[in-house]
């Protein structure tokens, strides 16, 4: 124990300096009214809750205070003399049982799970245990050190933010387009942000940075997780720490290496900055397991409060159900509980003002004792709240749990993460056989998985690559992983990335094996933008951002991680005004954004909102796409086709993709169109140099090998 710690003593630690009032259960967590500060904490099973006063710098512990009153299970009290930026923690009382599911050890100190902001970083010392570490019998012995020394504390904040005429972006889900960023890796070598800032909100918010992001067309910036996380015990030990950021602790609080100033305001400032410029705010949020582990991992919060309220366990309680790998579960069947992820939702879309939530293994959060249910108590929780109805949802369908396989089976108003689109596209374009007729049906919205309920085109969240795996410009870079910085011998990553390296295993001289894999990101670019569904990018994907081979960078926060803004080489710059052409076009074209599935099946005028033709100019047969050597396709969207359950004939520009990934050029003939007009070329990942010409039907286009252009009919003049 620190001298600052040793210096107090027990009964001056017990004797109460504030006042105490009964105060009340609700709201759960320190709530600063203007007068004073509520205090309110749920365990069903604790005996005793003292609330642990803390200097401003959460080193010298002041004061223990006894919560006077327990209601509905919450231990409650209030302090009229409290303020904000009061540091505070608790320690709970309660038998330590571990057989029975309890892990109540007073000499822990625990941060609120409501704690809207953390100060201080967590110091690894066997301190933090409930057991001693090396006893026999592991976790069933109990441990008398006093951990706060080595614990972050809690923070009250004051909420007050001046919002003024701020306004959300609320842009249609039709015309979303994701954007996946790292707040550090993003902004820690960007040269408009000053060395101070880069790695926070502050920086993030930064004009030179949102200006980017708008200028590429971007309409929401989707965040990996800012919520409060702990850096593994592993990384630390090995000089590393977690840089993604799914190790939550703190589900209302901020992550305190993203804040530049005292203030959690400085995240609101950022919003606002967002938002003024059209962009909306997306968080990943990761509400499935916490930071403490299994049954030999610390005690930080949850299982020191109320273990077993807050995680699902087996029959034999002792240990931890591990639906998510990480050795914890949490338990969303009890209510207390999943009143808590459903008030910190509420508090970043209300208070922080964000416009949706990306859920990390949402399978978990859907599932009861009995399984995966889709109608479970957190889906209907969110169905049915006034607030969190209206922003977007966005699931990650899928943990290594029984049954955690959930794609297309959300309930209607989730999107959905696509990864068959994502691997479809990957070996359709690396030229893997009998790909034709799945990527078809991927560029159309993924009917098969989403065409049911009412459910729209957006559920779909279609992309190639995110932050876990290869980036855009590795996966045309490497048949292999190259995790070798990770220090786990190369085992960790998945190797099955259907990847192709064009034949050199990484950076290469050879100019044709460059273009190429240049065209191919295009390429797999061009198929995440032209396809019905919602598009997700990965934030340095337009810049053919690389990680060296590294396809699970989780613990790389430094140069393999962070986009290198100063060194952008001419392909990078290409593969920028390409990504913001394409965004422009789809942006800009009513048909890539209607409301309804694509049918194929003709209406009373002979129309059809969708055709697939061969090269020559036909409609494909049965066959064709049964054909595993068939690699060219052409798309037809008939503008003219009903946009809406209204029926009327609409009047948009009719558009036709061709897509040739084969590896010879393919000469193209275009299917018949309406008398007096032509088609014109709006872009074709082949970089030719000519001229974007006009053609009539009975033309021909080559289409160069692995390529695809995009046409649109235009009045003859």
């Amino acid at each position: 124990m620190p001298a600052a710690l040793k210096s107090k003593k027990k009964s001056d630690l017990k004797a109460s300096r504030h006042r105490v009032q009964e105060g009340k259960p609700f709201p759960l967590g320190a709530t600063w009214d203007g007068l004073g500060v509520n205090f309110a904490l749920f365990s069903a099973h604790a005996e005793k809750v003292e609330l642990c006063l803390f200097d401003l710098d959460g080193q010298i512990e002041l004061e223990r205070i006894e919560l006077p009153e327990y209601t509905d299970e919450v231990w409650h009290g209030y302090l009229p003399d409290a303020r904000p930026g009061q540091v505070y923690g608790y320690r709970v009382y309660g038998p330590y049982q571990p057989k029975q599911g309890h892990r109540f050890n007073h000499h822990k100190l625990l941060l609120d799970p409501y704690a809207k902001q953390i100060v201080g970083n967590l110091t690894w010392n066997d301190a933090l245990f409930g057991y001693t570490i090396g006893h026999k019998d592991a976790d069933l012995s109990f441990d008398k050190r006093n951990s706060a020394a080595f614990m972050p504390k809690c923070r009250v904040i004051d909420p007050a933010f001046t919002w003024g005429q701020h306004k959300k972006p609320d842009t249609p889900w039709e015309r979303t387009i994701f954007y996946e960023a790292h707040v550090r890796g993003f902004t820690m070598k960007h040269p408009a942000v000053a060395h101070g800032l880069r790695g926070t909100f502050a920086g993030l918010m930064n004009h030179g940075v949102i200006d980017y992001i708008k200028d590429l067309g971007i309409t929401a910036i989707e965040l990996l997780p800012v919520h409060a996380y702990v850096d593994d015990s592993y990384l630390v030990e090995k000089g590393r720490r977690n840089y993604w950021g799914y190790n939550t602790i703190g589900f209302f609080a901020p992550m305190p290496r993203y804040l530049s100033s005292p203030f959690v305001n400085e995240f609101k400032e950022m919003v606002a900055q967002f938002h003024r410029a059209g962009i909306e705010v997306i968080l990943d949020v990761v509400y499935n397991h916490t930071a403490e582990g299994n049954e030999l991992g610390p005690t930080l919060s949850f299982k020191g409060i109320d273990n077993a309220s807050y995680y699902r366990m087996p029959a034999d309680k002792r240990y931890y159900i591990n639906d998510t790998g990480t050795g914890n579960t949490v338990n969303l069947s009890h209510p207390r509980v999943l009143q808590m992820v459903a008030d910190s939702l509420r508090y970043w879309a209300q208070d922080m003002r964000v416009d949706g939530f990306r859920f990390d293994l949402a399978t978990i959060l859907a599932r009861e004792p009995y399984g995966f249910d889709e109608g479970g108590g957190f889906l209907d929780a969110c169905r049915q709240d006034p607030v969190l109805s209206q922003v977007k949802l966005i699931a990650e369908p899928w943990d290594c749990g029984p049954g955690g396989y959930q794609v297309g089976h959300f309930s209607p108003g989730w999107a959905e993460w696509n990864d068959k689109f994502r691997d479809t596209a990957r070996a359709f374009w690396k030229g893997d056989d009998g790909k034709l007729a799945d990527f078809a049906t991927r560029l159309s919205a993924s009917p098969d998985l989403f065409n049911k309920r009412g459910r729209k085109p957006w559920s779909t969240v279609n992309f190639v690559t995110a932050h876990d795996g290869f980036t855009l410009h590795d996966l045309v870079s490497y048949n292999e992983k190259h995790n070798s910085d990770n220090g786990e011998n190369n085992q960790d990553g998945h190797s099955h990335n259907l990847s192709w390296n064009h034949g050199v295993e990484g950076p290469t001289d050879d100019e044709a094996i460059k273009q190429l894999r240049l065209r191919q990101m295009k390429n797999l670019m061009a198929s995440t933008l032209f396809a019905r569904g919602t598009p997700m990018i990965l934030a340095g994907d337009e810049i053919a951002r690389t990680q060296r081979g590294n396809n699970n960078a989780y613990g790389q926060d430094n140069e393999i991680s962070w986009l290198d803004w100063d060194n952008i080489d001419d392909d990078g710059w290409n593969m920028r005004d390409f990504t913001r052409r394409l965004i422009d076009i789809r942006q800009k074209q009513p048909l890539f954004h209607r409301g309804r599935f694509l049918t194929g099946q003709a209406n009373e005028d002979g129309i059809k909102d969708v055709a697939w033709f061969d090269p020559g100019g036909n409609e494909m047969s049965i066959e064709q796409w049964h054909d595993a050597n068939a690699r060219s396709v052409q798309m037809l969207l008939d503008g003219r086709a009903q946009a809406t359950g209204v029926r009327r004939r609409s009047s948009d520009l009719t558009l036709l993709l061709m897509i040739n990934a084969h590896y010879e050029s393919i000469r193209f003939s275009f299917p018949q169109n309406e008398k007096g007009r032509v088609w014109k070329l709006l872009i074709e990942t082949h970089d030719t140099g000519r001229q974007l010409p006009y053609l009539e039907f009975g033309d021909h286009y080559d289409i160069e090998g692995r390529s695809m252009a995009l046409w649109e009919i235009r009045l003859l003049t």
